[in-house]
């Protein structure tokens, strides 16, 4: 740990910022006039909104440790760097889809960004019901161009071979992915937790699931060996904020060089939870019947936009040192390229879908569940709900392979929802 660093809280921070130019001159005023509120509500950080005369900022700073667990989890402040140098790099590509980044401070890992208003936490708005009719286009370019323009697809091989060594030492953060995504929901493991006493034997059923657990392990080892992409590394509906005409996703500090279908696989997964937990949210029966269309309706848009934007992106890119297109300039290379790029849009479909299935189990009986489930106050009604995300997320990565496409996947979620 840096001999700097230090955790900053409500008294402290204003005057860490105060000789900050471009901070300052967003707040406004003397720092003696800002308010200081720390809001974070997650797993790993301190977040902070400032506030002064002028507007406001976020302020974000890792602890030496996991916040949901305690100190006896230490964690490497590290992971604000590598939060930093993935925003830096999606922001080369999708800036309106970024947050703004003020300053940055290595030692003391901290990073001060823009204060997203009115947005709110994607989870926290389909909880509430709300609909969002740029979303799937949003979240479907910031995946396309994320994704593509990282790989060796789009870059040279040297380049992608720097960006593999760059984010190389972000191993705590892919060791928390490990275990908990992979490895802990299929063993008995102490940070475990589902709730009890409703899904204990589905717990023990998923722990002894031989063919479950071996295609688990398989994409296990694609996440451990799969350098794709510069991947996000966390990208579900708790990392993206929004309003119903903009969107921006923030915390890639789980970032490295993986496989793009665990962030595509990611969102549709959490796009799912949140469609099974609708029961739980009605006034009364039925009430939430069009919103959960509405969100089937997204998972399938969100799968076709960004399947669309990423061949449009490689079919116009030239610069690639994989599939290096002056191999393909005559009609029957052309024509056989074309193959070659559906089968590997195909083979990009199964492991999204895969994964998704795995980050719905892991929401459900690893460590960190989410909001979705966790804000249904009748235990009964949760376990209902997580008992259907659960059997979806089973069939989704054992039956993958068999699935035509992602009216696929949304069809077994509606009959799902509707026999269970």
């Amino acid at each position: 740990m840096s001999t700097a660093y230090r955790p900053l809280n409500d008294g402290t921070l204003a005057g860490v910022l105060a000789p900050l130019k471009e901070v300052s001159e967003r707040l406004g005023g003397d720092f003696s006039q800002w308010t200081v509120e720390e809001v974070g509500d997650g797993n790993l950080n301190l977040v902070f909104i400032v506030t002064g005369p002028k507007g406001s900022v976020i302020a974000k700073q890792a602890l030496p440790y996991v916040r949901l667990v305690g100190d006896t989890w230490p964690l490497p402040l590290s992971r604000s760097y590598y939060e930093h140098l993935a925003l830096a790099e999606q922001t080369r590509h999708v800036p309106k889809h970024l947050p703004k980044i003020y300053h940055y401070d290595r030692n003391l890992a901290l990073i001060v960004m823009e204060y997203l208003t009115p947005h709110i936490i994607m989870r926290k708005g389909l909880i509430r019901g709300i609909e969002y009719p740029r979303f799937a286009g949003h979240i479907a370019e910031f995946m396309a161009q994320t994704l593509f323009k990282t790989s060796a697809l789009n870059v040279p091989a040297a380049e992608h071979k720097r960006r593999i060594w760059g984010f190389a030492d972000n191993i705590e953060m892919c060791k928390i992915t490990e275990d908990l995504v992979f490895t802990d929901p299929y063993r008995v493991a102490k940070l475990n937790r589902w709730t009890t006493p409703y899904l204990d034997d589905i717990a023990a059923e998923f722990r002894s699931d031989a063919p479950l657990k071996v295609l688990v392990q398989r994409r296990k080892l694609q996440f451990l060996t799969s350098a794709e992409a510069m991947i996000h590394g966390d990208l579900h509906t708790g990392s993206i904020m929004l309003t119903p005409e903009d969107m921006r996703v923030i915390d890639p500090e789980f970032a490295f060089m993986g496989p793009m279908g665990f962030d595509v696989g990611a969102v549709l997964g959490n796009l799912l939870i949140a469609y099974m937990s609708q029961e739980g949210h009605e006034g009364r029966p039925g009430s939430r019947t069009p919103y959960r269309h509405w969100l089937l309706v997204q998972i399938e848009q969100v799968w076709r936009q960004f399947a669309k934007r990423f061949r449009e992106l490689w079919d116009q890119s030239k610069s690639g040192d994989a599939y290096m297109p002056e191999l393909f300039t005559d009609t029957p290379g052309a024509a056989a390229f074309a193959v070659e790029k559906d089968r590997f849009m195909r083979t990009l479909f199964v492991d999204s879908v895969t994964f998704a299935g795995i980050k719905m189990i892991r929401r459900i009986l690893g460590l960190a569940h989410t909001e979705d489930l966790e804000s249904i106050a009748d235990p009964a009604m949760r376990a209902r709900c997580e008992i259907k995300a659960l059997t979806l997320a089973r069939r989704l990565i054992l039956e993958a392979e068999r699935l035509s496409g992602i009216t696929d996947v949304t069809s077994a979620a509606r009959a799902i929802q509707s026999t269970h």
